[in-house]
């Protein structure tokens, strides 16, 4: 049921719009990996994707999971629900469970789709960083770009997968916060020259 559902999105992602791939060899062939990208629209998931050939478990907002199509949908495709604004303690054993079983899991590091205008400005939460360290998996950045219109040109970027680095000191709450700061900078660097 799985590859049934990813021909037919990626089928839809050929006809209604132009992909363009870039340095998807970036993403590694095994072990685990935390994806973290920039979050525009609900379809960035299937965007970034899209001829990769590993799976993406996405940790994807609850209310995505409120109807029952979309739900069994998003499950066949690897995605788990996640409880925004909580510490959703099921949602993160979830993730490390997939990491420990070399699985590549996806983030959205703001939480949220942001306005690629307002990033400065923009919250960033603290779990892409907080699993990432304690996990100790490589991350790999990823942003998708373009104006979604139909039929329009869609580019969907890979970046070098790269560790956090653990501090001496116990990890505080400005350490975590710089750290998911500094992960959404190198996501939205590489939609530079593509925007």
């Amino acid at each position: 049921m799985r590859l049934i559902l990813s021909v037919i999105t990626k089928l839809v992602l050929r006809i209604f719009f132009r992909v363009e791939v870039i340095d998807s060899h970036k993403v590694p062939a095994e072990g685990p990996a935390l994806l973290c990208a920039n979050h525009n629209t609900a379809f960035d998931m299937f965007f970034l994707g899209f001829r990769l050939k590993r799976w993406i478990h996405w940790m994807a907002k609850e209310e995505l999971f409120r109807n029952p199509v979309l739900a069994y949908v998003l499950r066949r495709l690897g995605a788990f629900p996640v409880k925004r604004g909580t510490g959703d303690v099921s949602s993160i054993k979830n993730a490390y469970r997939l990491l420990a079983e070399n699985k590549i899991v996806g983030i959205f590091p703001q939480g949220t789709r942001t306005d690629p205008a307002r990033i400065e400005t923009s919250r960033v939460k603290s779990g892409a960083a907080m699993i990432a360290l304690n996990a100790g998996v490589p991350i790999i950045p990823a942003a998708v770009c373009g104006s979604y219109k139909l039929f329009s040109k869609m580019y969907v970027i890979y970046g070098d997968p790269f560790y956090l680095e653990k501090p001496d000191k116990k990890i505080s709450r400005e350490d975590l916060a710089q750290m998911s700061k500094d992960i959404i900078k190198r996501v939205y660097s590489l939609t530079e020259g593509y925007r």
